[in-house]
């Protein structure tokens, strides 16, 4: 295999300039295409320069030209530490002392051993002068190819000899950034274990260099994080930019330093006059007036050369140049903190988002040095709430605080953060006779409390509210807490209940409580089974988000649309695509949760068991509120999989006393278990019996209540019972879920003893589940009907017709949750040969869609 490209430190090397470096693979680098031309160039003697930035892979090109070579190869190279020795880059080549006073001496000893040979020279950015004097004599008579960092020093009439050499009899060849696919697929070749999204941060930062990308890439791989300037990055890499970065000069080495504080492009007038070599050494990229470093890796290291003077003055002049938002933290880095404390505040009252304002808000409070002013902290803690960042409300309002408002606001933090009872002890000391602004979040925190240990009670709180405050109160947070005691209590018209809340709270211009109450009725819808509603106000609260850059909250909502998605059983690949990347991000634990489950449960769907248990095993820190859905997701993986007794808890899933907070959530975990008990052969008398409590309890008025089975669950608990009426509940899931309509189906095809009753639903269930790609479910629908001696002419895999090598390969990177351009960076082929090869194994394998035929192949390969 060959290998990556190096730039080592000249110090270091000894002997051959061609040194130690990691592998790539071979379609990626060094580019065929660049290669083909240095070779195309050396039919006849003449002069080949590859020119390119530190780490862009010279030394790999000068390697494979040299093996290539039929013939007699000279290989040697100038050192950092000797540049001033004559001749030394060619005495180290042909191996003896050559004249060392007169270049056309040189150039003669030179030519009279290589012949028809190959001269390779390395780091001719360090040669004498009389080795750049003799290289265009030797050039007219022998083959050379020689190296070229850039930035370099060397004068500029020898930098034009060497192009006019290359120009009558070679090339001058630079080197073409690394593509992005083939850095992703290095970083994960070294670092198997980094998600998605630190991939594709690593190949950012390191701009197409490989010796960046591999460095970075290792750094991560041996525990190091994607943004630490520690220890454990190489430092062979940073002392191979540092050295090049000393080559430019001050203006230049400002501007690029520059560059790696602001962490983004920048207008060319921000970068002054030494933009324009760096534009020339190939270091930046400028486009209409916007300079963006190539690698900003190498921007970064730029940075890091500066003394905490020099950076602290870089700061201050920036903090002069960029807009208030990012001066302030500028400022803040420069040590002047007052100052950014006057600039934040500044800039957060002219925030025209709540991400922004919280972001900046948050900023002041964290000074070093500055008390911030107690109304600072309130806005700060309201805007973090706004933003959906309750730990940071929490950070900068004491805990100790008297103030009313800062109770409030601390009662809030710890309600949004799943701890009701706290919430309620922080507000306890409210007074009655504070303004009613304070009066109405006390009692909102209050009645939010109470709606989770006693929901009766809280609807009796709510109506006596409403006499206190009106039957619309003017406070938006306290209108939103009745209307989700109403939702919680499911009363009459409890939808239109919280849409209007959500929709008031937006015109008061409440953030929190609009947000609060479009992600309750969406939670509300989902626990009542009305998924495509939920998904669909979901979807619109996330692009609402999306547009004040509240991040926290955009992702909660995009990440309950998913599950939505995922238990609906429609668009598989669809949902595992979209999931598996929003939960590769750097997320809320809540969002994640939800991401995950949604993934891992479309994944189990469609036949990919074993990538699901990773996913849910490699979950940690499962949220609260979530914790459910996991639950149930794990335990049905389970049962997906074969695995019956880690599916069914007898002391607990049969226990109407432990119905979760959804009502979905609970009736699918009792139904899994049902299934569990079943296959497992278990007796399971208790659930008949639940299911006749509950029909029991409905009947006794506890009609609304969450903790109630919703009508599905409970005819679906019933027809266990009596198998005729799986036909009933199977009509019941029709319009909500698709994968229980077809259990449904199937259990009534299993318990039905006579085939004239077991084959039609089986065979429904079988069209339903393969139109879904719900793969696991088919084959228990086909293995069933082969009970009754039904085979039927199925789609399946045409005889003869092998998948190929490269077909395996594809579908099981598919398998392993890559989307088509990873998979085409790491197998070297372009994104349409990917759909093509999957197409075809989709074709050979009867797969309807993607994650079918990865399932289907992975099964294959065992």
């Amino acid at each position: 295999m060959p290998e990556a490209p190096t730039d080592e430190p000249a110090a270091s090397a000894a002997g051959s300039a061609v040194v130690g470096r990691a592998s790539v693979p071979a379609a990626t680098w060094p580019p065929a295409e660049l290669v083909a031309m240095a070779v195309d160039a050396l039919r006849n003697p003449g002069l080949v320069v590859i020119a390119g930035a530190p780490g862009t892979g010279r030394t790999s090109v000068l390697k494979r030209l040299g093996e290539s070579f039929r013939g007699p190869v000279f290989s040697g190279g100038a050192l950092a530490m000797l540049r001033g020795v004559p001749a030394l880059p060619l005495s180290r080549a042909v191996r003896v002392r050559l004249p060392s006073h007169e270049a056309p001496l040189l150039a003669e000893a030179v030519r009279s051993r290589v012949r028809h040979g190959l001269l390779l020279v390395d780091d001719l950015q360090w040669a004498d002068p009389l080795t750049m004097a003799a290289l265009p004599a030797i050039a007219e008579h022998c083959r050379i190819v020689v190296t070229l960092r850039t930035p370099h020093r060397l004068p500029g009439d020898a930098e034009r000899a060497l192009r006019a050499a290359a120009a009558t009899s070679g090339a001058w060849l630079s080197m073409p950034p690394m593509p992005p696919d083939a850095a992703a697929a290095l970083v994960r070749q070294l670092a198997p274990s980094a998600s998605t999204a630190v991939v594709a941060d690593l190949v950012r930062r390191a701009g197409g260099v490989p010796l960046a990308v591999t460095a970075l890439a290792k750094h991560v791989a041996q525990g190091g994080t994607p943004r630490d300037g520690g220890d454990g990055l190489d430092k062979g890499l940073a002392y191979t930019v540092a050295g090049a970065l000393a080559d430019l000069t001050r203006p230049a080495r400002t501007a690029m330093a520059a560059l790696g504080l602001l962490g983004r492009p920048v207008t060319a007038t921000v970068l002054g006059e030494g933009l324009t070599e760096l534009v020339e050494t190939g270091l930046v990229e400028l486009a209409e007036g916007i300079a963006a470093p190539v690698s900003p890796y190498t921007a970064e290291v730029a940075a890091g050369l500066l003394d905490a003077a020099e950076r602290a003055a870089l700061h201050r002049r920036l903090a002069t140049l960029v807009p208030p938002r990012e001066a302030a933290r500028h400022l803040a880095a420069a040590g002047a903190a007052a100052e950014a404390y006057r600039v934040a505040v500044s800039a957060a009252a002219a925030a025209e988002s709540s991400g922004d304002r919280a972001e900046l808000l948050l900023l002041a409070c964290d000074l070093p040095g500055v008390e911030a002013e107690p109304e600072v902290r309130v806005a700060a803690a309201r805007a973090a709430l706004a933003a959906g960042r309750p730990g940071s409300c929490l950070r900068v309002i004491d805990p100790a605080t008297t103030d009313p408002v800062g109770a409030v606001l601390r009662g809030e933090a710890l309600l949004q953060q799943g701890s009701p009872v706290a919430a309620a002890a922080a507000v306890a000391a409210v007074p009655d006779g504070a303004p009613a602004e304070i009066v109405g979040g006390r009692d909102r925190i209050r009645l939010l409390s109470m709606l989770t240990t006693d929901p009766g009670g809280a609807l009796a709180r709510a109506e006596d509210l409403l006499n206190v405050h009106g039957d619309a109160p003017a406070h938006p947070g306290l209108r939103a807490a009745i209307a989700a005691v109403r939702a919680g209590t499911r009363q009459p018209n409890w939808e239109y209940g919280l849409a209007s809340a959500a929709s008031a709270a937006g015109q008061a211009g409440d953030a929190l409580a609009a947000r609060w109450s479009a992600w309750l009725l969406v939670e509300t819808l989902t626990a009542d089974a009305r998924l495509a509603e939920a998904a669909q106000a979901a979807a619109a609260a996330a692009a609402a988000c999306a547009g004040d850059l509240a991040y926290s909250w955009q992702t909660r909502f995009l990440a309950a649309q998913l599950w939505c998605d995922a238990l609906r059983g429609e668009e598989i690949d669809e949902v595992v695509r979209r999931a598996g990347d929003l939960a590769d991000r750097t997320l809320p634990a809540l969002a994640r949760g939800y991401a995950v489950a949604a993934a891992s449960l479309a994944e189990a769907d469609g036949g990919l068991l074993a990538p699901a248990r990773a996913r849910l095993e490699a979950l940690q820190n499962r949220p609260a509120s979530a914790g459910p859905v996991l639950d149930w997701v794990t335990r049905e993986a389970a049962w997906l999989d074969g695995r019956p007794d880690q599916a069914y808890d007898p002391a607990r899933d049969l226990d109407l006393d432990t119905a979760a907070s959804s009502p979905l959530v609970d009736g699918l975990r009792r139904i899994t278990a049902r299934w569990a008990a079943y296959d497992a052969g278990v007796a399971a008398s208790g659930l008949e019996d639940s299911a006749g409590s509950v029909e029991t309890g409905a009947s006794a008025g506890a009609e609304g209540l969450a903790g109630m089975p919703l009508a599905p669950v409970r005819a679906t608990l019933e027809a266990w019972k009596a198998p005729d009426r799986f036909a009933e509940a199977a009509a019941a899931w029709r319009e909500l879920a698709r994968r229980e309509e077809v259990r449904c189906l199937l259990a009534q095809g299993l318990l039905e003893d006579g085939a004239q009753l077991a084959v039609p639903p089986l065979l429904q269930a079988e069209q339903l589940a393969e139109e879904a790609g719900l793969i696991v479910l088919l084959g228990r629908a086909r293995r069933a009907l082969r009970r009754h001696s039904i085979r039927r002419d199925t789609r399946g895999r045409r005889a003869g017709d092998e998948l190929t090598d490269r077909e395996r390969d594809v579908l099981r990177l598919v398998a392993n949750g890559e989307p088509t351009r990873r998979i085409a960076g790491q197998l070297g082929i372009s994104r349409e040969t990917v759909e093509t090869h999957i197409r075809s194994g989709m074709r050979k394998l009867g797969a309807r869609t993607r994650t079918e035929a990865a399932a289907l192949a992975i099964e294959e390969l065992g």
